[in-house]
C-alpha cells in the first residue's frame, strides 16, 4: 500500500497494465490496416474526458510509480546533483535598448524568471514582471512572448497555463504598473508592435492548433473592433507569423510550411495600408526578408540548396540581384542587419560560422573565430540597429554556456559571463571528440562525443539525435550531462540527416522518400561506434524526443539486440495514422516533411513501412521508457499510449517498458527549471538502473 498526499491509501499495481483491444481497421489504396488500441484516442480530443481512457493512461502512470519507487534515492541523488550545479540566483547579462538596461533573472529556490531593467543614465532597477506570481496555482506554466513597447511606456507578454501552447496576451503599463484591460486569448503568435506603440499585432489559434491570420488590436478598443491583416485561405498547412525589419519601419508578414514561403511588407506605422507582395510562393522555394535604407535583403534557397542572399528594390520587389551566392561548402542559415554592416551566420562542415560583412564591399568579408574544435555559437540578443559590438552566444561539450560582447572595430572578444556551476567544474578532466563513422550507403556521418578524459573505452555509451525538420542538434554544453558523464559514460551526438548540421542538403536527405536515412545513419552510428571500441553491443543506451521519440521507435523495430536502454520523450510514433488525419493540430504542414498518405499511394506505402506502431512485431525489445503530455498538441498523447499498448501485447521479453504520461504538460513536459530537472533525473536513473550502474 502506498499513501497520497491527500493521504488517501492506493495499492500498487502488482502487474503492468494490459490495454483492451477493440476491434477497429481503415483502409486507403486498397489496403485495410487493424488498430485494435484506436479507443485511446479520445473522440471529444482536445478535452479528454473518456474514463477508459483516463483508467488506462492513470495505470500506466501507477505502474511508471511502482517500477522506479525502489530506485527513489537514485533519482533524488541524481537530482541533487543537477540542481547543485544550477546557480540558483542567476542572472542574464544587461543589454541595452534605447534608454534601457534589460535583464531577466531566477531568484534562489524559485522556478521562473523575474524580468527587469533600469535607466542606462543610471537609477534603480525597476521589476516588470515576475512568472512565479503568473505561475502561482497552475499546474503548468510557460511565459511565450515578452515585448516592450518601442517608446519603452508597455510590456505586452503571452502566457499557457495548461501546455496547450494557446497563449493569453496582456499588456502592462510600465508606468503605472497596472494591467491594461486588453485581453486576447487563445493566440499562438505575436504580439508585434505597431502603429507607434498604439497597437500590436497577433496570430490566433485555429481549433487545429494552427495560425492563418495577422490580426490588428489597437490598445484599449475591444476585440471584436480589432482588424484582419491577412488571412492564409490558400494552404491550409501554412502557418502565418510576422516581425519588425531591422529599423523597425515594416511590419513583415509571413506565410509558409516547411518548404515553401510567401511574404508582404506593410508600414509598421500604418498596417492597414498598402501591402507588398516580395514574391508569390512557389513550392519548394523558401525565403526571408529585411530592409535597410528602402533596399530589400532576401535569403531564399531560390538557386542553390544552401541558399543565397539578394538584394532588390521594394519598387520589384520579386527581381533578386544575387549578394552572397549559394555555397556547396557554406550553408547560409540566416542573416541580420545593422546600420554600418550586415551579418551572416551558417555553417561551414557542420560547424557553426559568424560573419561581418560590408555593405559598399561584398568581398570583404571578417569572421569570428574560435579555437575549439567542435562548438556552437550565434548571434544572441542584439536589439539596436545603431551599435558597434554584438552580443555572441557561445559554449561547447566542455565549455559552458558563455556570453560575449565582440567589439567590431577592433575584433576583440569580450567575455561577459560564463555559466557558473557552483558544485564546481574543471573542463580539463573532459575530453570532446568529432569523429566521422561511415553510413551503410558510405555517407560519412559526423558524432560528436564527449566523456572523462580518464574513461577507458568500451565502456556504456549514450547516444542522443533528433534528425528532422532540418533542425541541427548543436554540439552544446549540458549540466545534467555530467551524470552520466561522471559515471563512466561516454555522451555522444549522431549528426543524422534529417537535420541540416551539414547543409541544407544533408536535411533533404532526411525527409519524404528518404526518411530511412535517418533511421539506418543512427544504427550505424552506433555500430561504428562498437567497432571502434568506444562501447560494446548492448552497452549503448539511447534517446530523443518528438520526431527524435520516432527515431527511437524506428530503431528498436529494426535492431533491437543494438540497446542497453532507450528513452522516448513524447515519441511520435503512429505517423501513418497521424498523416492520414487531416484534422489533427499540424498534419496538412506536416505532408511536406512526411508525405501525404491521403492522396499518394507511394506515401501510404513507406510511411507504412517504417511508422514504428505499425512496425511493431513479436521479438524481445530492449528497456524502454516514454513520456507523454496529456495535453501535448504537437505529438498527441494517445500515440505513445497506443505505441506501448502494442508493445506490451507484442514483445517477447521480460525488460521493464514504462509510459510516464504528465496530466498537466504538454509536449515540453513539466515546466519550471527543477520540476523538468527532477524528470531528467528520472530518465538517467531509469538508463542507469538497466545498465546494472544504481550504485
Amino acid at each position: 500500500m502506498a499513501q497520497t498526499a491527500e493521504g488517501t491509501r492506493v495499492t500498487k499495481p502488482a502487474a503492468p497494465p494490459v490495454a483492451e483491444k477493440r476491434d477497429h481497421s481503415y483502409s486507403h489504396h486498397g489496403i485495410t490496416i487493424a488498430d485494435p488500441y484506436h479507443w485511446l484516442k479520445d473522440q471529444s480530443y482536445p478535452v479528454v474526458d473518456d474514463e477508459d481512457v483516463l483508467d488506462y493512461v492513470k495505470a500506466e502512470n501507477a505502474w511508471f510509480e511502482t517500477r522506479m519507487a525502489p530506485h527513489k534515492p537514485l533519482v533524488e541523488t541524481l537530482y541533487e546533483e543537477m540542481k547543485a550545479r544550477i546557480k540558483e540566483d542567476d542572472s542574464t547579462v544587461p543589454q541595452k535598448d534605447g534608454d534601457w538596461l534589460y535583464w531577466s533573472k531566477f531568484d534562489e529556490g524559485q522556478e521562473y524568471r523575474k524580468w527587469y531593467r533600469k535607466p542606462v543614465a543610471g537609477g534603480a532597477d525597476e521589476l516588470l514582471l515576475d512568472e512565479n506570481t503568473l505561475a502561482e496555482g497552475h499546474e503548468y506554466f510557460r511565459l511565450g512572448a515578452f515585448s516592450v513597447s518601442k517608446n519603452g511606456r508597455y510590456l505586452a507578454y503571452s502566457t499557457d497555463t495548461n501546455g496547450s501552447e494557446r497563449y493569453t496576451i496582456r499588456i502592462k503599463d510600465l508606468q503605472t504598473g497596472d494591467l491594461l484591460p486588453d485581453e486576447i486569448p487563445g493566440t499562438r503568435s505575436g504580439p508585434t508592435w505597431v502603429m507607434n506603440d498604439r497597437g500590436i499585432v497577433y496570430g490566433l489559434s485555429t481549433e487545429q492548433w494552427r495560425t492563418h491570420d495577422a490580426t490588428l488590436h489597437v490598445i484599449g478598443t475591444p476585440n471584436a473592433q480589432d482588424v484582419t491583416l491577412y488571412r492564409e485561405t490558400e494552404d491550409e498547412g501554412f502557418g502565418v507569423g510576422t516581425g519588425l525589419t531591422a529599423q523597425e519601419d515594416w511590419l513583415v508578414i509571413a506565410t509558409g510550411d516547411n518548404e515553401t514561403s510567401e511574404v508582404r511588407l506593410v508600414r509598421a506605422d500604418d498596417p492597414t495600408g498598402k501591402q507588398i507582395l516580395v514574391a508569390p510562393r512557389r513550392k519548394g522555394v523558401e525565403y526571408d526578408v529585411d530592409v535597410r535604407d528602402g533596399t530589400l535583403f532576401v535569403h531564399t534557397n531560390d538557386q542553390h540548396v544552401n541558399f543565397r542572399l539578394a538584394t532588390a528594390s521594394l519598387e520589384r520587389p520579386s527581381e533578386w540581384t544575387t549578394l552572397v551566392p549559394g555555397s556547396d561548402e557554406f550553408y547560409l542559415d540566416g542573416f541580420s542587419l545593422f546600420k554600418d554592416f550586415y551579418v551572416t551566420e551558417g555553417r561551414l562542415r557542420g560547424l557553426d560560422q559568424i560573419q561581418l560583412r560590408d555593405y559598399a564591399d561584398p568581398a570583404r568579408i571578417k569572421p569570428i573565430a574560435f579555437n575549439e574544435a567542435s562548438f556552437t555559437t550565434g548571434l544572441d540578443s542584439n536589439p539596436e540597429y545603431d551599435t558597434d559590438r554584438l552580443r555572441l552566444a557561445y559554449e561547447s561539450m566542455v565549455t559552458p554556456d558563455s556570453v560575449y560582447d565582440y567589439h567590431v572595430a577592433t575584433g576583440e572578444l569580450e567575455l561577459l559571463k560564463q555559466q557558473e556551476i557552483p558544485s564546481g567544474y574543471d573542463g580539463s578532466k573532459y575530453r570532446v571528440e568529432r569523429i566521422e563513422i561511415a553510413a551503410r550507403d558510405g555517407t560519412m556521418v559526423p558524432v560528436s562525443i564527449v566523456s572523462r578524459a580518464d574513461r577507458k573505452m568500451g565502456g556504456p555509451l549514450h547516444l542522443y539525435a533528433y534528425g528532422a525538420y532540418g533542425y541541427a542538434t548543436p554540439p552544446g554544453f549540458s549540466t545534467s550531462r555530467l551524470s552520466l558523464v561522471d559515471r563512466g559514460f561516454a555522451y555522444a551526438i549522431a549528426h543524422i540527416r534529417g537535420g541540416d548540421d551539414l547543409g541544407r542538403r544533408w536535411y533533404l536527405q532526411g525527409k519524404l522518400n528518404e526518411r530511412t536515412n535517418t533511421f539506418n545513419d543512427f544504427v550505424d552510428v552506433a555500430k561504428g561506434l562498437i567497432d571502434k571500441g568506444y562501447t560494446a553491443k548492448g552497452r549503448v543506451t539511447a534517446s530523443g524526443g518528438s520526431a527524435g521519440g520516432e527515431l527511437m521507435g524506428a530503431v528498436i523495430n529494426t535492431d533491437p539486440d543494438l540497446w542497453g536502454a532507450v528513452v522516448a520523450h513524447v515519441p511520435f510514433v503512429d505517423v501513418l495514422n497521424t498523416m492520414l488525419d487531416k484534422d489533427l493540430p499540424l498534419t496538412p504542414g506536416e505532408w511536406p516533411e512526411w508525405g501525404n498518405p491521403i492522396e499518394s499511394k507511394q506515401a501510404f506505402a513507406y510511411i507504412l513501412s517504417y511508422s514504428p506502431y505499425d512496425q511493431v512485431i513479436a521479438q524481445d525489445y530492449p528497456p524502454l521508457l516514454v513520456t507523454a503530455g496529456l495535453n501535448d498538441p504537437r505529438v498527441t498523447y494517445w500515440e505513445p499510449a497506443k505505441w506501448v499498448a502494442k508493445l506490451r501485447d507484442m514483445k517477447t521479453d521480460s525488460n521493464e517498458l514504462l509510459l510516464k504520461t504528465n496530466m498537466g504538460a504538454g509536449h515540453g513536459g513539466k515546466s519550471g527549471r527543477f520540476a523538468s530537472l527532477y524528470e531528467t533525473a528520472e530518465e538517467y536513473a531509469f538508463i542507469l538502473w538497466q545498465m546494472g550502474m544504481t550504485q
